[in-house]
């Protein structure tokens, strides 16, 4: 079972409580559950919105934003899964290109500029990570910041076709995943 709100308490935990978060999740269920661990795990200010986050006022402006992207899911697949094929369809990975491109330029919106942000997925397609980035990259002013930390070398990685992103192959120790650092010009 998915631990709802370990990114938002983990990055509470990094800032030493000291950080304003604001999360978003349009499910009312996984809200809840986020909300209940947020407070379980003692996340001071956290403030959970119950809305789809393409849907987020203008007016808000943050100094770094984690868009962890609604995908396919790709990269936690096994060939075990349940219904696979009726599951895992190309009209669920269009869906979640269409989804993930709308928030990726509500992200940059709301970034401030000179601000960094985190594009992340658990997907290991291109269409849903590259090809994304690159049709936003093209219209606005942002680039890819390289990401770098001692211990890289030792994760099974994927090449991609954006230098300085991370995409990790599914094996038995890692599920598949996607991750971009983006700074706003």
């Amino acid at each position: 079972m998915q631990h709802h709100g370990g990114k938002t308490t983990q990055i509470a935990a990094l800032s030493e409580n000291a950080a304003n978060i604001t999360a978003c999740e349009m499910n009312v269920i996984r809200m809840e559950r986020l909300k209940y661990n947020i407070e379980k795990q003692g996340a001071k200010y956290v403030y959970v919105m119950q809305k789809d986050a393409r849907r987020i006022d203008d007016f808000f402006s943050f100094d770094s934003i984690l868009l962890d992207a609604p995908c396919s899911g790709s990269g936690t697949l096994s060939i075990y899964s349940q219904n696979l094929e009726k599951n895992f369809t190309m009209k669920l990975i269009n869906k979640s290109v269409t989804s993930q491109t709308e928030l990726l330029e509500k992200a940059l919106k709301i970034l401030k500029p000179g601000k960094e942000m985190v594009y992340s997925t658990c997907s290991i397609l291109k269409n849903e990570n590259e090809d994304v980035l690159n049709n936003i990259l093209k219209k606005q002013k942002a680039e890819i910041v390289p990401i770098n930390f001692d211990g890289i070398e030792t994760l099974p990685l994927l090449e991609t076709s954006i230098p300085g992103t991370i995409c990790v192959c599914p094996d038995e120790m890692y599920e598949g995943f996607f991750v971009a650092k983006i700074k706003k010009n």
